[in-house]
């Protein structure tokens, strides 16, 4: 038998390293001198850590003690289940083979779903709903397991009597709460398992009941474990009570006042049997309170335990700790703040950063850790709960070279193979949409290997078919587009493998579900979207889930997956592999427990972020757990405020938040307000400012004066373009544009699924309107033909049910004057026709929404107009020529099959007219008691030299495009960016109404 190694003798041996100390550092630097005698001694010594991370950092901790090579003692992990942390293989093989086995909890996550159903019916909702709130119950239940509640207690007088005086819907969770748990219950005693939480229970009361009979031969130390829970309590009561074993408490406030101490609140010691463990007036906020919780439940006094002899080399003033301690006065005590004399808040290397927005605090913050590394062997830390801050710094740190591993991970959706897994079901969810299936086809795994350059080529040809409006639902209409692009085999290969998703029931398997998916995922990537580390957190995920699914029998709705997916794999973090830089750290609050630097910086201090906002269980009424002694939802804040307690410990700190976030201001954390408030007259002196300046002048560029307005003018040969009917309103409205347009061909993208804009709804009614034409004009066949289009266009049902109205009113307006101008000799000779004449060697061209043959023989033009028509002064300006020119074209026979005269130029529009109907028609023509427009005698020659004015400057001239020559006027903003509108728009003063003059 080995010999063992007692720290101390008589009684509970329980200690305390304070936060300045540096707690992993401090541990080491005690424990290796007692337990190093031999070769083999330290390795004898078995640690009780509370998390996964914890051990990494012991780790490093007696790598940094020792220098060179040592044998490192056993490390188990005991931490609470609710923080996500499992239970080690120390407790199993100590002759607890009669505890029966934990159930699966993704199964039972399932399973809960699945009676949920049972007891609700079609009311508990179905697919991603129903599993929130699966998840939810066995999230309540866990907490309860791990309090040692037992589901009798819920069933309890005490209890019953608080939910029958509560809301209806609390009674309605409770009741639906116990059903569940019930049935669960009953599956568990069949199938021989029980709980994770209560196996763990078991366990540590297993073990408390074996080391107390009979201890173990090695030394055992608990260290930095601050689970409050009864079984875990117990425990490590016996673990202080053994020979060789010791308590090592992180920052339990030895200095505390009593009477400041008292103010904490019962903790789970109620003064009558009767009274709730913990009191309504209870300080849960405070970073001391689940220590005294913990202490109390371990039937310990705070003066039973000792100071820790040992600092780590980290280590802050000593004076740090009482500053600290006045920091989180409970509400009556902080009225001392007032008489503290200064040396008790004095924070020397404390620092408060406030930035304007999360990229500055996240610039600065990069900054603060790159002048850290300046000194040789300082080490710098983050600290924060905010992932996309802590993202934000690591990427600014790769400006300087400098890998730095975000420790508390990212979450699955986030990274490239689980963002694919999504997407593939989204694609499914969403029945092929633009969005997610580009998305998917551009994803930065799919088509990997050496044909990734021509699949990308192809999906890039395919986005730009795809863009504007939804073709329609399925795959099939997308195969059109694919085929109009020459796209045929390469998406048959897309086809192949999304097919089989489409073939799916409202009701499948979920085990089935994923594993198409998967299949589809390798085939489309290989194999390498299960390699990396995102890859093999990905695959483990999909076979626990789709194991647990197949015991289960869940069934899905495949269109429910992707938002399932989601919300599980929201649950599953992916850390990177160790290797970035070995001075540089950024934590989560976990990770960051026991962790120590020399410059520490504590990121997001901002309400909602650190401390998180307190989240109300939704099944359970807040009183009934008080009274079962489940802490409530406030006691999280307590555990933030000991991480920010720990954290100032640090020889240099920084407090850094932003004033607003990406959704507006922002209010900072309380714990920062705790600090300005304390510092009082202090405050200046601990403002970091040249952080924020450097963060500022790194982005800050050379001044660039306004960029000067546009006015391009090309060679001759270039200027010699073909002129559209509406090219010549954009030409002598705006240059620029024609230029841009005309003669750098350059065209606007629509959005991948965008909202039906006006020029899509205008081609859409001149389709309707050329159909109805071709049909022969039936009576009463408009309003048929165009529901068929809006189906055949796969028109929003929104915008359908917006616009139809307006649409259709228009529409018998229409139909009702042609029909009554037929019946009066008007003759239809074309529609939709294209036409184009030579001008001058310029070819004129456009095409003519309808051409009318009147009664006398002459040409009615005829154009048809979704909004409003252009005025009679924007026509009589030279604004608006387009009748003119399908006019001219006629008149030259441009069109095929169109001869004549044209005498009338009209606007056809499906606005609303003056007397409140749908569509009317308008000819920009000055007669009567119109005060605008050309008179119609002169409506043609008007036109023709406006034309030959335009070609004699700009097409066979050499006048400049210059942008926005008549910026009063409404013009297209499809260039305005290229034109760089904003930095000279402002500037051109009196020279507006100059350059209106000049082309008019």
């Amino acid at each position: 038998m080995p010999e063992r190694a007692p720290i101390g003798k008589g009684g509970p041996k329980v200690y305390s390293i304070a936060a300045h100390r540096g707690f992993a550092d401090a541990l080491v630097a005690g424990l290796v001198p007692r337990y190093t005698q031999g070769e083999l001694g330290l390795a004898r010594l078995t640690l009780l850590l509370p998390s996964r991370r914890t051990v990494r950092t012991m780790t490093e901790a007696f790598v940094r003690h020792s220098g060179t090579g040592l044998l490192l003692p056993r490390m188990v992990v005991v931490g609470d289940l609710d923080l996500d942390e499992t239970l080690g293989p120390l407790l199993d093989p100590l002759g607890a083979a009669d505890i029966p086995p934990a159930a699966d909890p993704t199964r039972r996550w399932l399973r809960l779903a699945h009676y949920l159903r049972e007891v609700e019916g079609d009311a508990a909702g179905k697919g991603a709903a129903l599993l929130r709130r699966a998840w939810e119950i066995g999230r309540t239940m866990d907490r309860l397991l791990a309090e040692g509640i037992a589901p009798i207690d819920l069933l309890s007088d005490r209890v019953i009597g608080i939910v029958g005086e509560m809301a209806g819907h609390w009674t309605d969770n409770t009741r639906t709460f116990l059903m569940v748990q019930q049935h669960w219950i009953a599956e568990l005693a069949a199938r021989g398992e029980i709980d994770a939480p209560e196996r763990r229970n078991r366990l540590f009361d297993h073990a408390a009941a074996r080391w107390t009979q009979s201890p173990p031969a090695w030394p055992v130390v608990a260290a930095g474990v601050t689970g409050a829970s009864p079984a875990l309590a117990k425990l490590l009561r016996v673990v202080s009570e053994m020979e060789a074993g010791t308590v090592v408490l992180p920052d339990l406030d030895l200095s505390l006042d009593a009477e400041v101490w008292d103010e904490l609140g019962t903790a789970g010691n109620p003064a009558q049997y009767d009274d709730p463990p913990f009191g309504r007036g209870d300080a849960v906020t405070h970073p001391q309170y689940h220590l005294k919780l913990l202490l109390n439940r371990m039937d310990l006094r705070r003066d039973e335990v000792q100071a820790w002899h040992r600092s780590g080399p980290a280590a802050a003033p000593p004076e740090r700790r009482r500053v600290i301690s006045n920091l989180f006065l409970p509400p009556r005590a902080s009225a001392a703040w007032v008489d503290l004399p200064a040396e008790h808040r004095r924070l020397s290397g404390v620092r408060l950063m406030e930035s304007t927005h999360p990229g500055e605090e996240a610039q600065a913050i990069a900054v603060l850790m790159r002048e850290a590394l300046e000194t040789p062997e300082r080490r710098v830390a983050l600290i924060s709960p905010d992932r996309g801050l802590a993202a934000r710094v690591v990427a600014h740190l790769e400006r300087w070279g400098i890998a730095a591993d975000d420790t508390a991970g990212r979450p699955l959706p986030q990274t490239a193979a689980g963002r694919l897994m999504l997407l593939l079901a989204e694609v499914v969810a969403e029945q092929a949409a633009p969005v997610p299936l580009i998305a998917l086809l551009v994803h930065p795994l799919a088509g990997a290997g050496e044909r990734r350059p021509r699949w990308l080529e192809s999906a890039r040809r395919l986005d730009l078919a795809l863009r504007g409006p939804r073709p329609g639902v399925g795959l099939a209409p997308v195969a059109a587009k694919a085929q109009e692009a020459k796209l045929g085999n390469w998406w048959a290969e897309v086809e192949t493998l999304l097919t089989p998703l489409f073939a799916l029931t409202d009701a499948e398997p979920l085990e089935k579900l994923l594993g198409m998916l998967a299949d589809a995922a390798e085939a489309l990537c290989g194999e390498t979207v299960w390699s990396g580390a995102d890859g093999r957190t990905l695959g483990a995920f999909v076979e626990e889930l789709r194991d647990a699914a197949g015991a289960a029998g869940t069934l899905l709705d495949p269109r429910e997956l992707h938002a399932v997916l989601r919300d599980a794999m929201d649950r599953a973090s992916v850390r990177p592999p160790w290797g970035g830089h070995p001075r540089v750290s950024i934590y989560g609050l976990l990770e960051a427990r026991m962790s120590r630097a020399d410059l520490v910086i504590c990121g997001g201090l901002v309400e909602g972020v650190w401390p998180a906002s307190p989240a109300q269980d939704s099944l359970l009424p807040p009183a009934v757990l008080r009274s079962l002694g489940v802490p409530g939802a406030d006691f999280r804040i307590g555990l933030a405020a000991h991480d920010l307690a720990a954290a100032l410990g640090a020889p240099e700190v920084v407090l850094s938040w932003a004033q607003r976030d990406e959704g507006g201001p922002v209010i900072p954390s309380r714990f920062v307000l705790r600090v300005r408030a304390m510092l009082g007259d202090q405050l200046g002196r601990h403002l970091e400012s040249e952080a924020l300046g450097l963060a500022r002048l790194i982005d800050d560029a050379a001044s660039v004066p306004p960029h000067p307005r546009p006015q391009p003018s090309p060679s001759a040969e270039q200027r010699r373009v073909d002129l559209s009917v509406t090219g010549l309103d954009r030409l002598r409205g705006d240059p620029y544009q024609f230029y841009a347009s005309a003669i750098l061909a350059l065209r606007t993208l629509d959005g991948l699924d965008a909202e039906p804009s006006a020029a899509w709804k205008g081609e859409v009614a001149h389709l309707i309107m050329e159909l109805w034409h071709r049909a022969g004009e039936p009576e009463g066949g408009l309003h048929s033909i165009a529901q068929d289009v809006l189906t055949q266009q796969n028109a929003h049902p929104l915008m359908r049910v917006l616009w139809w109205p307006r649409l259709s009113a228009a529409l018998e307006t229409f139909e009702r004057k042609i029909l009554a101008a037929k019946a009066n000799g008007r003759e239809v000779l074309a529609v939709e026709a294209w036409g184009d004449m030579q001008h001058r060697d310029i070819r004129i061209h456009g095409r003519a929404d309808r051409l009318d043959r009147a009664e006398d023989g002459s040409l009615a033009v005829v154009d048809y107009k979704t909004g409003q028509p252009p005025t009679g002064r924007r026509v009589e300006e030279g604004f608006a020529l387009q009748l003119g020119l399908v006019a001219l074209i006629a008149e030259a026979g441009g069109f095929e099959g169109v001869s004549g005269k044209a005498n009338a130029f009209e606007y056809w529009s499906m606005a609303k007219a003056k007397d409140g109907s749908m569509g009317y028609e308008f000819e920009p023509v000055l007669e009567g008691r119109k005060k605008s427009g050309i008179p119609r005698e002169d409506f043609l020659p008007e036109t023709m030299r406006y034309l030959d004015d335009a070609l004699d400057r700009w097409i066979l001239g050499d006048e400049a495009f210059v942008a926005r020559l008549n910026p009063e006027l409404g013009s297209y903003a499809d260039y305005d960016q290229l034109m760089r509108l904003d930095e000279w728009i402002t500037t051109l003063g009196g020279s507006t109404a100059q350059g209106g003059e000049n082309a008019a």
